[in-house]
């Protein structure tokens, strides 16, 4: 292959990629969330116990923790991001006496903050996917595992 054609190819790469990133929306505030929402995700939330794990799912064959958190969401009438830092961006801290129904839960996993999130269902209670093997499951924040791993309460906005 001649240096030219090797230039060439190298500069179609390159405004390719350009287009695809600029192509891609900016995220947007979550507009529209109240508590009855919140109630309708977590109640969506726990009819999805059992069902299995899936790396990148987000529907009941099977999901991930954002993927729940989206479907259930969506299920409550709201779009909200499968993508568990995007979920942390367009929410706002709430403290863990004013949790309530439907607030999402972030945990800390093996040395990485922000790369597990849950729904809160009540009783300091959450549902969420835990990994790949396992199925969607309820847990307490009391087990010293997800309270040595929990890193704060959140809510759209």
């Amino acid at each position: 292959m001649t240096t030219r054609k090797i230039l060439l190819l190298a500069a179609a790469f390159g405004i390719g990629m350009l287009l695809v990133s600029c192509a891609s929306a900016p995220m947007r505030p979550v507009t529209g969330y109240t508590p009855a929402i919140g109630e309708k995700a977590a109640k969506t939330a726990v009819s999805m116990i059992g069902r299995p794990y899936k790396y990148r799912g987000d529907s009941p064959e099977g999901f991930d923790c954002s993927g729940l958190v989206r479907y259930s969401y969506l299920a409550a009438g709201l779009e909200v991001p499968h993508n568990t830092k995007k979920l942390k961006n367009i929410s706002h801290p709430i403290g863990l006496k004013k949790m309530r129904r439907g607030d999402l839960m972030f945990f800390k996993e093996n040395g990485t903050k922000y790369s597990h999130v849950g729904i809160y269902v009540g009783n300091r209670l959450f549902v969420h996917a835990p990994t790949t093997g396992q199925k969607v499951r309820k847990d307490s924040l009391a087990n010293p595992y997800w309270k040595k791993s929990f890193i704060e309460v959140r809510r759209f906005n």
